[in-house]
């Protein structure tokens, strides 16, 4: 019997460690096998064109070219390539935005060791995964659904917001959302409502401070 050929896996993360901790779980497995390495979006896209990997483990937040551009030009030179975003942020308006930009699945790094090779053979096969546990959303003592803060906004907001932290004015985040200035402001308002933040400042001090403006990157 000829034996199955592996998952290919290409690894995108800025930190070392947290690659070193992917390969040692996949790589211990018989059905997957890590094939490229990337610090940053640019090694990404080099080393896809390179090794064609079957799934991509991309995190969202690195310097330089975010995580966000990398999806986007995967998906666009690459339709077939499969993603799987893993990033310390577990908002529902990130797994809405990752999802309907192309991603086929969504884990947090604080997922299970389980989570993370399920979701790779999901998407190997052709399926998709979001962590179940990452997509509940966030409850009351008495069990009624509580939306609040970023959790309140929806995937088009987030997309603002996080261009909005990059420093990118409302001209620059109309021109590369293809909507005009005065929905983008509409955009602003709500979401400073939603937040609870009294001037564009603070938006920009909230969204840097939840690590927003790097999961965005540089376009």
């Amino acid at each position: 019997m000829t034996a199955s050929i592996p998952i290919r896996v290409m690894l995108v993360d800025d930190h070392a460690v947290t690659r070193a901790g992917y390969r040692f779980l996949v790589d211990n497995l018989p059905d997957i096998k890590v094939v490229a390495e990337a610090a940053n979006g640019e090694d990404a896209l080099k080393f896809y064109a390179e090794s064609k990997p079957d799934v991509v483990i991309l995190d969202m937040s690195m310097p330089g070219m975010g995580g966000r551009q990398v999806l986007a030009t995967l998906q666009k030179q690459w339709p077939e390539s499969r993603v799987l975003v893993c990033t310390m942020h577990e908002t529902k308006a990130l797994i809405d935005h990752v999802m309907q930009s192309g991603a086929a699945g969504y884990i947090s790094k604080n997922s299970s060791p389980q989570a993370l090779v399920t979701a790779v053979r999901q998407i190997a096969g052709g399926g998709s995964f979001i962590d179940t546990e990452v997509a509940k959303p966030a409850r009351t003592t008495d069990g009624v659904k509580s939306l609040s803060g970023i959790e309140a906004l929806s995937a088009r907001e987030f997309q603002v917001l996080c261009l909005f932290a990059e420093a990118n004015s409302i001209d620059d985040i109309a021109r590369e959302l293809a909507i005009s200035t005065k929905t983008v402001a509409n955009y602003l308002t709500v979401i400073k409502e939603k937040l609870q933040v009294g001037s564009t400042t603070e938006l920009v001090r909230f969204a840097i401070s939840k690590g927003l403006a790097s999961i965005w990157g540089q376009a």
